[in-house]
C-alpha cells in the first residue's frame, strides 16, 4: 500500500529511527525490496529515480515501482531519487510518486534555493513531500569505488537553516562526511556537525551514503536527527555476488530465472537487515 504524506518520517525523527531508502534498478530489485518491506512489517521508501531511469526508461520504471507499491500490504513510498531536472519531477509527482528529491547541491546556494523552492511548490501540489540536500556527498550513485570524503563541502549549518527556510523543504539531505558507495577505509562521520545542523534546522535530515557504514557511525546519526538512510551499494553488491555465484550452475541448462531469482532473494536480504538496523531498538 502506498504510504502519503510525511506521517512515516516525522515519527521516525521523533522515535529516533529512520525510514530507509533503497535503490531500484529493476524487477528484480523492486520485488527484493518490496519482499523485504512485507517481511519486516516496515515503512520503506523504494526509490526509482533518475539514475536507475537511464537503464530501465522511466515510464516503465515508474510503474514497476508503483504498482509494487500498490498491490503489496506493506507500507511502501515511491521516492524520486538525486533529481535535477524539474519536468522529470513533476512527471513523477503527476504518475503518483509520495515524494521527490531535487538535487541542486551542484549549483551555487542561491540558484540551489531558487531550483528547491520550485521543486517545492510542485511537490506540494501534488500532495507530496520533498527531500533537498546542501553540501557535496563524494563518491558515485551506481558505481561502488573508494571514495574518499575528505575535501567535500560539508554542510553548513548556519546555512542549512537559512536554506530550510527559504525553500520550505520537507527533509534535508546533508553532507557530513558520508560517501556513496563502499571505501577501503572506514567512514566516520562529522557527528557534531551534524547534531550543529539538527539543532539549526526544523525538519528531518537524511543521509544519503549509507553503505557499509559502521553500526556506530550510524546509530551516532539517528540520535542527531537523521530520519531518513538511502542505501545503494550495499543491495547491488548482494544482487551482482548472487547472480555471480548462482551462474555456473544456471549456464548449461540457460537457467535465466534461477540467476534472476537469486539475485531478487539476495536483495530482499540485504534490504532486511538494514532495516532490521534503521528500526526501533527493542
Amino acid at each position: 500500500m502506498l504510504i502519503s504524506g510525511t506521517d512515516a518520517l516525522r515519527r521516525a525523527a521523533a522515535e529516533g529511527h529512520a525510514l530507509p531508502g533503497f535503490v531500484a534498478y529493476n524487477l528484480e530489485t523492486v520485488q527484493g525490496i518490496t519482499a523485504a518491506a512485507e517481511a519486516a512489517g516496515r515503512p520503506v521508501l523504494i526509490q526509482a529515480g533518475s539514475s536507475p531511469f537511464k537503464h530501465a526508461g522511466r515510464d516503465a520504471l515508474i510503474r514497476l515501482a508503483l504498482d509494487a507499491a500498490a498491490a503489496s500490504d506493506a507500507p511502501l513510498g515511491v521516492h524520486l531519487d538525486h533529481s535535477r531536472d524539474l519536468d522529470e519531477i513533476t512527471a513523477c509527482l503527476s504518475a503518483g510518486y509520495t515524494s521527490v528529491m531535487v538535487d541542486g547541491s551542484h549549483l551555487p546556494f542561491a540558484e540551489n534555493v531558487a531550483l528547491t523552492r520550485e521543486a517545492t511548490r510542485r511537490a506540494h501540489d501534488h500532495g507530496a513531500w520533498i527531500e533537498a540536500e546542501l553540501g557535496a556527498i563524494a563518491g558515485d550513485e551506481d558505481v561502488s569505488t573508494d571514495a574518499d570524503a575528505r575535501g567535500a563541502a560539508m554542510t553548513d549549518p548556519r546555512q542549512a537553516a537559512e536554506f530550510t527556510a527559504a525553500t520550505g523543504v520537507d527533509a534535508l539531505a546533508v553532507a557530513v562526511g558520508n560517501v556513496h558507495g563502499f571505501t577501503r577505509d572506514p567512514v566516520r562521520l562529522d557527528l557534531d556537525r551534524l547534531a550543529a545542523i539538527h539543532r539549526a534546522v526544523p525538519v528531518p535530515l537524511v543521509l544519503h551514503g549509507a553503505s557499509g557504514l559502521p553500526e556506530a557511525e550510524l546509530r551516532g546519526a539517528l540520535a542527531r536527527g537523521v530520519a531518513k538512510v538511502n542505501v545503494n551499494a550495499e543491495l547491488r553488491r548482494a544482487y551482482l555476488t548472487a547472480v555471480r555465484d548462482r551462474l555456473p550452475d544456471a549456464l548449461p541448462d540457460s537457467d535465466a530465472v534461477a540467476v534472476w531469482a537469486a539475485g531478487r532473494d539476495a536483495v530482499r536480504d540485504a534490504a532486511l537487515r538494514v532495516i532490521h538496523q534503521l528500526s526501533p531498538a527493542s
